[in-house]
């Protein structure tokens, strides 16, 4: 059984270690789902056992957030192994306390302070981590209505979007096209305000990328936030990125995409330091500089895992088998 949720950070590893496991296995092509409510913690966990009992689960693999703290209790009432997976490099509460009542626990960033875990990296969907950029690159651009050619910024800010990333990007469009620079902008479908005028170098602005890898196999360069899985997917395709990280929380954007950064793999902005002006001064020399966006993208590489699902999948199966 598998348990996480609050967001995609959660949710996009879990699916990806379901697919993992479905082809290592004879289990059937689906993964049982569960919906979640608001019930005292008592409750939660007697019912997560009756479902353990019912799935006859062989192991809990828990992904944080607030579904997962009742299925590690669930877990370890039942007598059955869990397997904690922290996507962030700060755990939160739900994963701390899994981490104690663990048979085995993995990371996403080496250096996490939960005990007793090994590194496999963020668990990511064969299409993202089989993706040859450059090999889609011209379907890729044609599906958008880019040009071939010329250098292409990928935008965007999570599902919803994000408002300064919108606000900079928008405001630098005219000295993005004038150094020739085309743009592939996700404003979030919230954000129906957010409208460049057309011009001779593409300017696609779009409420949501259904097709991620697509959009990253078009782009030499990407301007986004700087979640967990965002930075994960970024680095198993090489697709070197300028990361503003979310100005609130506890600054764990900024721990995550620190690795990548630090490795060569891609640039680090404030939010409040972004503007047009920075993406006129910073973006546009790398956009237009060939080698510097190739060694950035060979960086960024370095630093992905693309077979974390594997990993994953390994030690879960290993903590069945024991």
């Amino acid at each position: 059984m598998l348990a996480g949720g609050g967001t995609g950070g959660h949710i996009e590893p879990m699916l990806a270690l379901a697919d993992a496991l479905v082809r290592r296995t004879t289990a059937p092509g689906g993964t049982p789902r569960a919906g979640t409510s608001r019930v005292s913690m008592p409750r939660a966990v007697a019912e997560t056992r009756a479902l353990l009992a019912e799935l006859e689960a062989d192991v809990v693999v828990g992904f944080g957030g607030y579904v997962a703290l009742p299925a590690y209790l669930a877990a370890r009432r039942s007598g059955i192994p869990v397997v904690v997976h922290e996507q962030n490099p700060l755990p939160g509460l739900a994963n701390r306390v899994g981490a104690r009542l663990a048979a085995a626990v993995a990371v996403t960033t080496p250096g996490t302070p939960l005990r007793g875990a090994v590194h496999t990296g963020m668990p990511l969907r064969p299409a993202i981590t089989g993706l040859d950029r450059a090999a889609l690159r011209a379907e890729a651009r044609e599906h958008f209505g880019l040009d071939a050619d010329r250098p292409t910024l990928l935008v965007f800010g999570g599902s919803q979007g994000a408002r300064s990333l919108n606000t900079a990007a928008t405001g630098a469009a005219a000295e993005l096209r004038a150094a020739g620079i085309q743009v592939l902008h996700a404003r979030g479908p919230k954000n129906t305000e957010v409208a460049v005028p057309a011009g001779e170098v593409p300017y696609v602005v779009v409420d949501y990328l259904e097709r991620m890898d697509l959009a990253y196999a078009a782009a030499d360069l990407a301007l986004c936030r700087s979640g967990a899985v965002s930075v994960a997917e970024l680095s198993a395709v090489g697709l070197p990125a300028a990361f503003v990280p979310l100005p609130i929380g506890n600054g764990e954007q900024r721990r995550n995409a620190l690795p990548v950064v630090e490795a060569g793999g891609g640039l680090l902005v404030d939010d409040a330091e972004l503007s047009p002006a920075w993406i006129g001064s910073t973006l546009v020399p790398v956009l237009t500089d060939p080698a510097r966006l190739s060694e950035l993208s060979r960086h960024a590489a370095a630093a992905g895992v693309p077979d974390a699902d594997e990993e994953l999948a390994d030690l879960t199966l290993s903590v069945v088998r024991a």
